[in-house]
């Protein structure tokens, strides 16, 4: 799945929020215009009481010192209201961003400086698929949706001012509408699928210009490294013999790898924890920023005179959503990650006499239909959307034909709310599959396990129902041979419950094959080590806590770069000359195999790999970079470990990457890249360590080009263990948004973690608490603990 464009721009839009603001405080500053008082004022409350009209009933928000809410009120409605209440006073500029990138219309905020992260999403009108979704909702669906709007705009409107990043913007923040929640789930496809398919374009584009055979050498499916709960395997595509670019070389830019974003979470069956009860672990891995994608919560419905909740959940949610996204109820425990099938589809529409505006369909021919979209009040361009039956139009391919892209996210509706608080009512792992084959999410690999001992790992959300094509390349659907038939029946989804060595996992790669593969597709999967290595260290045990489970999350070890070692070793045997080179032998030699914070060895050998991978994706696939146009630094295959590993242990004469004149003169080259690094570090290599490289660089908006506020708006830049091989995946901006480990019914001894706290303002009592929890991997509970701050939420009366 294609995603680097959709999630570079995501990244990008808080650093040009941040540059604005941060430009806005030191003007704002220098003038004395931005008061104590100023800022004081836009906190939330967290004491006494708050008339709330349209309350249905009292809610009671209890904080602990780290700022985590248990609500408690006689129905789940009343928690709706009072969720939506405490995300707007906490979180709201976080959550008017989330449905301003999905909508496209950030540039209504900032004005012109975001028009071109605008654009990609605009052309999805996912705004008016919101609003056509709320009018087709149920009453159910409709109420829900109500009565989280109404919270929210009560809690924006109960600030005494604003949420202080709009000071900042000279705006005012535009009230909650109904669809707004919608528009929330709406971003995180954009953060978690390809919004244009451009792995199916890429592939298309390598084998007109590279040739078949090297283009499914250079972007297989999978490799060896695949760990698939059915233990299934992928035919490994042969191997060219000989290469010759099929058309004149072009000069490609700089490459550079990246990784699939996702999360890893596996769970383990009840005879293996010792209580009887299952476990689940699950981590979620996103870009970090302040503040934090979740907002943690507690929410406790209790029925007056009741001696019992009737319900208890402990997760996390995300602002602008009032449900639970990963967590326990006391009965079934769930957690998710990026499931990377296939939910969208390049259409290739083919012209009708010549006309690019008309195009051929099973019904005849059709007239795309055009949407001129303003971008911002002034200054900025109208973007005129052109619709077909299958979706927008998101390209040309080299023939000039228009390409539509039909994607899953189009038909998402209110139904997303009933189905995920069925979810939250569960009361077994059946129970739970059922309720998630209609959950329509971004699709995610959940992992559910129960008080009974019973796990399962399934597909959430949507799945297309294909025939006449695989989804791999751009398709014409114009004579009706090829298309989708609606989407998977629940009975059609596979499940995986209850193996018999009582273990399941998922890391983003692929789980299963076969018919079920088949039915799922190839949406680009990650890399398999992590997977692997996540089954590897769960093998080795026969019994679990939840410390154990947590161990696993911290795994730092890069069995995966084993390889990269022993073949630079071998590369600076043959080298003993250069003097530079033989610094490196020692630290390679003893490097320990962890990306652990003092180790120069790991750092050279992580180095050395990146430069070898990113030199042979840029000297093969060069003749694309013209046609991939604004892809074109996003070259390499997700799965680059196993065609590079093939390529240089056989050293095939007629493969040497164009542009070299040995694979000798490639590993110089990638050994003078590690040599340049560490020139550019200063020198020393001593210093060279990899948590020297590995410092986290998570930022607030106002803190990106005002450095001055840093040490009061984010937290440390500190080094940390882990990267993105491992279990432990963790870079400078990016890593587990939370880790959570649980047992249902045995809550009290579930752990938690998550960077930068819960709250975004700077003068909270709880900014950035918890944090250093994260970074040092440190044991703390799941529940909140005991109430620092209590609030009573009443309905106002009537006047």
């Amino acid at each position: 799945m294609g995603t680097t464009t959709d999630r570079r721009t995501g990244r990008r839009v808080l650093a040009w929020l941040g540059g604005i603001a941060g430009v806005a405080v030191v003007g704002i500053v220098g003038a004395g215009a931005w008061s104590a008082w100023s800022l004081n004022a836009s906190l939330p409350q967290l004491e006494g009481t708050a008339a709330i009209p349209g309350l249905g009933a009292p809610v009671t928000v209890e904080r602990d010192e780290n700022g985590v809410p248990t609500l408690t009120g006689p129905d789940r409605a009343s928690l709706i209201y009072a969720l939506g209440f405490l995300h707007a006073q906490e979180r709201y500029f976080q959550m008017d961003l989330l449905r301003r990138t999905a909508a496209g219309e950030l540039s209504e905020l900032i004005g012109p400086a975001t028009v071109k992260m605008d654009t990609p999403h605009r052309l999805h009108r996912f705004r008016a698929r919101a609003k056509a979704a709320v009018d087709r909702a149920g009453p159910e669906e409709h109420a829900m949706l109500a009565a989280y709007a109404a919270g929210v705009n009560s809690g924006l409107g109960a600030l005494r001012r604003a949420p202080f990043e709009y000071t900042l913007l000279r705006q005012p923040p535009k009230p909650w509408a109904l669809e707004d929640t919608l528009l929330v789930v709406d971003a995180m496809y954009f953060d978690l699928q390809s919004s244009d398919g451009w792995d199916e374009q890429r592939l298309a584009l390598a084998i007109d210009q590279l040739g078949p055979a090297m283009a499914n050498f250079l972007y297989p499916k999978g490799t060896e490294l695949d760990a698939p709960l059915d233990g299934s395997t992928l035919p490994e595509p042969p191997m060219p013999e000989s290469y010759t670019p099929a058309v004149k070389m072009g000069q490609a830019p700089p490459q550079q790898e990246s990784l699939a974003r996702g999360s890893n979470n596996w769970a383990v069956g009840g005879g293996l924890t010792g209580t009887g009860a299952a476990m689940v672990a699950n981590d979620m891995h996103l870009g970090l920023r302040t503040p934090n994608t979740w907002y943690r919560a507690r929410l406790v419905v209790k029925p007056a005179g009741a001696d019992a909740p009737t319900q208890d959940l402990i997760g996390v949610t995300l602002p602008g959503n009032p449900l639970i996204v990963v967590g326990s109820n006391r009965h079934v425990a769930w957690g998710y990650t990026d499931a990377y099938v296939d939910t969208g589809d390049v259409v290739v529409l083919d012209p009708v006499d010549g006309d690019p505006d008309r195009y051929k369909s099973p019904d005849g021919p059709k007239t795309l239909v055009k949407h001129l979209e303003p971008l911002c009040p002034t200054s900025c361009p109208s973007l005129m959307v052109e619709d077909s039956d299958w979706g927008p139009v998101v390209g040309t391919d080299p023939q000039g034909r228009k390409l539509a892209y039909r994607w899953v996210a189009h038909d998402v509706g209110a139904e997303v709310m009933t189905a995920g608080a069925a979810l939250e009512q569960a009361g077994s792992v059946d129970e739970a599959v059922a309720i998630a084959h209609r959950l329509p999410i971004p699709n995610e690999n959940m992992m559910v396990a129960d008080t009974k001992g019973n796990i399962a790992w399934t597909v959430v959300g949507l799945v297309p129902r294909r025939f006449g094509h695989d989804g791999t390349l751009p398709t014409s659907w114009a004579d009706g041979k090829a298309g989708w038939n609606g989407y998977l029946s629940p009975a059609e989804v596979p499940v995986i419950a209850n193996p018999a060595n009582g273990r399941l996992w998922t890391a983003n790669t692929r789980v299963v094959g076969g018919d079920a593969l088949a039915k799922l597709g190839f949406g680009g999967y990650a890399l398999g080590g992590r997977a692997g290595q996540i089954r590897d260290d769960l093998l080795a045990k026969d019994s679990f806590t939840e410390k154990d489970l947590l161990a696993i999350q911290l795994d730092d070890r890069a069995p995966l770069l084993d390889f990269w070692q022993r073949l630079m070793l071998q590369a600076l045997g043959e080298r003993v000359g250069d003097p530079a080179l033989a610094a490196l032998v020692a630290p390679v030699e003893s490097w320990g195999g962890r990306a652990a914070i003092p180790s120069v060895g790991y750092r050279l050998v992580r180095t050395f790999r990146g430069a070898v991978v990113d030199r042979l994706y840029q000297a093969y696939t060069a003749p694309l970079a013209g046609p991939a146009g604004t892809h074109a630094n996003d070259l390499i295959s997700q799965q680059a470990e196993g065609p590079a590993r093939r390529l240089l242990t056989a050293k095939l004469p007629g493969l040497v990457p164009p542009g070299y004149k040995s694979w000798d003169a490639l590993l110089d080259a990638a050994l003078k890249d590690v040599r340049d690094r560490i020139t550019q570090s200063g020198g020393d290599i001593a210093h060279f360590t990899w948590g020297e490289r590995n410092r986290l660089a998570i930022r607030h908006p106002l803190s990106n080009v005002a450095p001055v506020l840093s040490p009061y708006l984010d937290p440390p830049s500190e080094p940390v263990p882990g990267d993105l091989y491992q279990p432990r995946v963790t870079a400078p901006a990016f890593g587990a948004s939370e880790r959570l480990v649980v047992s249902p019914g045995h809550e009290d001894t579930g752990l938690f973690h998550m960077p930068t706290g819960q709250s975004g303002h700077p003068l909270s009592p709880y900014y950035n608490k918890g944090h250093e929890d994260w970074v040092q991997g440190r044991p703390t509970p799941l529940l909140p603990g005991p109430t620092r701050w209590r609030m009573t939420l009443e309905p106002a009366r009537a006047p």
